[in-house]
């Protein structure tokens, strides 16, 4: 399950880094797997809902686009909700990016790490043995702008790493992803923040390799074993 903020649900026109990673995991898997989750719809900023189904590949599967992400939603949000979307969707991996909608919005470093803690503990409430794989925040033309908010960007990623290593057990496994190596503004984000095509390739990479070289899950992000030109086949529907 795709866990995320706006750089995960993508907006009108996007390819999003989730269809990235379903690519990837098409190609490299080896085995059927299931892509669940609530919602699949995009970000329509015209409307500011999330009701664009136009993604940059019409061919992109209903039962593939599924997540739970929104538009302005961090972990405040997500921590309540977490529990009852894997309860629901039989989750049992979690890939994770929230963090810089809390720090620009809602929640100090300190208290969005509390709510890492607390969405970590309604996800083992409803499925003790998940695993899942958390992304730093990864700092946007603001944090390079204002010297403060890039602190508490910086602070919350150490509380961030420490709540991974604290919370972390072999039962329920914890990776933190490392920020997208190459990741420059300019290059992989169209607007200073949202992932251009770019941005998408890296952050599926990072979660992509994490969970290959943690779990021995598929290949290493952009292997010879990586499709060329669109994924080779399709997971099993999503019930």
């Amino acid at each position: 399950m795709f866990v995320g903020d706006s750089m995960t649900i993508g907006s009108t026109g996007d390819f999003t880094w989730r269809y990235r990673m379903w690519q990837h995991l098409n190609a490299t898997f080896g085995g059927p797997y299931r892509i669940v989750g609530p919602r699949h719809a995009l970000h329509d900023p015209v409307e500011g809902a999330p009701t664009s189904y136009d993604y940059g590949d019409p061919g992109f599967p209903d039962e593939a686009r599924r997540h739970l992400a929104g538009w302005g939603e961090g972990w405040l949000h997500m921590a309540p909700l977490i529990g009852d979307a894997v309860r629901r969707y039989d989750a049992d991996t979690l890939l994770v990016s929230l963090g810089l909608i809390d720090l620009g919005f809602y929640t100090n470093a300190e208290q969005t790490a509390e709510n890492v803690r607390e969405f970590m503990a309604q996800a083992r409430a409803a499925a003790p043995h998940i695993r899942a794989v958390l992304m730093p925040v990864i700092p946007n033309v603001r944090a390079a702008t204002d010297t403060a908010f890039g602190a508490q960007c910086e602070r919350f990623n150490e509380l961030l790493a420490k709540a991974v290593a604290d919370l972390s057990t072999p039962g329920s496994p914890l990776l933190l992803a490392s920020v997208p190596g190459g990741w420059e503004i300019d290059r992989a984000t169209y607007d200073g923040t949202h992932p251009s095509e770019c941005g998408e390739r890296l952050l599926a990479g990072a979660f992509a390799d994490a969970m290959h070289q943690a779990w021995g899950v598929g290949a290493p992000y952009g292997s010879p074993d990586e499709a060329v030109g669109g994924p080779v086949g399709e997971p099993v529907p999503s019930p």
